[in-house]
């Protein structure tokens, strides 16, 4: 079974009964949901692309450099560092930081440790109750996968470059552990959230493959494209 489908399978697994989705296509996604109040242009929670973000993403999404995935051997994730460290010297880890970010309703424990809040979640719609003790519920996605990275030369960079993208804010969502199970590695042209968030999601992505120097496949470029068409 290749990487893709295999992929693509647990995915329908994953998300048979929590979405309860009809059918999963080789294209994995998310179903729409039925009554989502999120406008069309997305927005990671609580806002959307500012004015502007689209063309600089187009503009950008143009100069960036388009390559196979390489091999994906030796992919660690201790490879890029310490998790989740606080890399922007806050007093606060990053995992904390984007929770306290992304989430409403928040409640902390001192300054920086969230015990609880409510997700919109971006990539799927559902609302989400975070509690510190159910913590896996809300997990933080690197919006540009860490593995996916490293088959396209991150293999290559040094160790605290690594670090640094693996715990940049700007790489980082706090999302629905389900969807974020189903992403896995993938790219925007193997999985794609749903279409009210496809264009934050596009921007962020494009913002992030240009910040680092990371080439992306045609496949992503393509999907790219199109999400941009939602802006």
């Amino acid at each position: 079974m290749t990487r893709v489908a295999g992929r693509t399978a647990l995915a329908c697994l994953a998300l048979a009964v929590p979405l309860a989705t009809t059918a999963c296509d080789a294209e994995v996604g998310l179903s729409e949901p039925g009554s989502s109040s999120t406008s069309s242009s997305g927005g990671r929670p609580g806002s959307g692309p500012g004015s502007g973000d689209e063309a600089r993403a187009r503009r950008d999404l143009s100069g960036l450099r388009v390559a196979a995935e390489r091999d994906g051997g030796g992919y660690e994730r201790g490879k890029f560092g310490t998790r989740w460290k606080d890399v922007d010297r806050n007093g606060c880890d990053q995992r904390n930081d984007v929770l306290a970010r992304d989430l409403t309703a928040v409640e902390r424990k001192g300054r920086c440790v969230v015990l609880s809040g409510r997700l919109s979640d971006p990539y799927s719609g559902k609302e989400i109750a975070f509690a510190k003790r159910d913590a896996a519920e809300v997990q933080i996605d690197h919006v540009y996968p860490l593995a996916l990275a490293w088959r396209m030369g991150a293999s290559r960079w040094s160790e605290d470059r690594r670090e640094r993208f693996a715990n940049d804010h700007g790489n980082l969502l706090a999302v629905w552990g389900v969807p974020n199970r189903q992403k896995s590695d993938s790219g925007p042209g193997e999985w794609k959230p749903r279409k009210a968030f496809q264009c934050t999601y596009g921007v962020t992505y494009i913002a992030v493959a240009k910040e680092y120097s990371l080439p992306i496949t045609r496949a992503d470029h393509d999907a790219l494209q199109t999400f941009l068409g939602r802006c």
